[in-house]
């Protein structure tokens, strides 16, 4: 039986009804809503506020839960763990979207919801396209994908 653990994310979008994403900074580089593993004792919605800011700098506002997502599978390889992802819609309190931490995060972007960049994560795809359909309170599993190439260009950090 794999292992379990818990994570957030928020779907936060601006103005333009683009979302902010962030590219991890280690290994496939996958593209992905900011978030990050729920700490001992500590609730979702104080998870996803304190990841956001950390890898933003932003202060979000948690609006709804878009939906708890099981990711699962072992296309990325044996002994990971199932992960239970919460994914919230926010909005943002105060601030503006910067890299708060580049050991984490290699760039962050907005993006269309139609022109998503690539490579992304599986529950980034469908979180993304359960909120531009409106859902909230959604219940799915994922399965992972397979690993994308690493791609060999080193970009500049930036906000697009």
């Amino acid at each position: 039986m794999n292992s379990l653990t818990s994570a957030v994310a928020a779907v936060i979008t601006d103005s333009s009804g683009r979302v902010l994403l962030c590219q991890q900074n280690q290994g496939h580089r996958l593209w992905g809503l900011p978030g990050g593993r729920i700490r001992n004792a500590e609730s979702p919605v104080r998870a996803v506020a304190r990841d956001v800011r950390e890898e933003t700098g932003m202060e979000i506002e948690p609006v709804d839960l878009i939906g708890i997502y099981h990711l699962t599978g072992d296309a990325c390889g044996e002994d990971l763990p199932d992960v239970l992802m919460h994914v919230f819609r926010a909005r943002i309190a105060s601030g503006e979207a910067l890299v708060n931490s580049p050991s984490w995060i290699r760039r962050l972007t907005w993006a269309a919801v139609d022109s998503l960049p690539k490579p992304l994560t599986a529950t980034t795809q469908i979180a993304v396209a359960d909120a531009a359909d409106g859902r909230s309170g959604v219940l799915r599993d994922v399965l992972r994908a397979a690993e994308p190439e690493v791609p060999d260009a080193v970009e500049e950090l930036s906000v697009g």
